[in-house]
């Protein structure tokens, strides 16, 4: 039997948590690739990278397995599959954050099953980024299997905030925080939401800047 740390199985067979790692990280390489590309064509047709870099992975098992617990779902590979594998594409501007994303919905193999928008609606704590559920075929060699992946897209300053307040909210004892570090969290996110709004602005000015000079 499959077990992680805690001794919960996910499998009862551990060669099929080999399998469902295996076509989930196929999906990962395929969403990423996907996104390499069109990183790639937007820099040849307009000599510029809308995206800066890209992060893929597959859950670990133990990293599964606690979340089901947490949830108090079965701990089985099918209770899992919508939340194993993830993308998180960081753009360099807002615009180019529905950019890329409205580039991959375009795209007939993939299907959009779920998108929040916390970038126009910010979550409780501040969190901006626009999230895709999305459906993508990975082709084995017998068959092929519709893997759903969550892409996450976000600027380098929506990523800035994200990687800290995780590091401060959750990879601390909770109760050990000190009075009104959540609010400060809030108030910071509202401050580079703000940074990230006048760089892009001052990026779009610029360009129209030099469009008109070379006319």
């Amino acid at each position: 039997m499959n077990r992680t740390g805690n001794g919960a199985a996910l499998c009862e067979d551990p060669h099929d948590f080999l399998v469902m790692q295996n076509l989930y990280d196929a999906a990962v390489r395929q969403l990423t690739l996907k996104f390499n590309i069109l990183n790639s064509e937007f820099n040849v047709l307009y000599a510029r990278n809308p995206i800066h870099h890209i992060d893929g992975r597959v859950k670990s098992q133990s990293s599964i397995v606690a979340k089901l617990i947490k949830r108090g779902l079965p701990l089985s590979i099918e209770s899992a599959r919508n939340d194993i594998a993830g993308v998180r594409v960081v753009c360099s501007y807002i615009d180019d954050v529905y950019r890329v994303g409205e580039m991959l919905a375009r795209q007939t193999d993939v299907e959009i099953v779920k998108k929040q928008d916390y970038i126009q609606t910010p979550n409780y704590n501040g969190y901006r980024s626009l999230h895709m559920d999305i459906k993508v075929p990975v082709y084995l060699s017998d068959r092929t299997e519709y893997v759903v992946a969550e892409i996450q897209l976000r600027t380098i300053a929506m990523d800035f905030w994200a990687s800290l307040e995780q590091d401060i909210r959750y990879k601390v004892d909770k109760t050990k925080l000190p009075e009104g570090i959540n609010e400060e969290m809030f108030e910071c996110a509202g401050k580079i939401a703000e940074i990230d709004r006048q760089m892009q602005d001052m990026y779009q000015r610029i360009k129209a800047s030099d469009a008109y000079n070379e006319d």
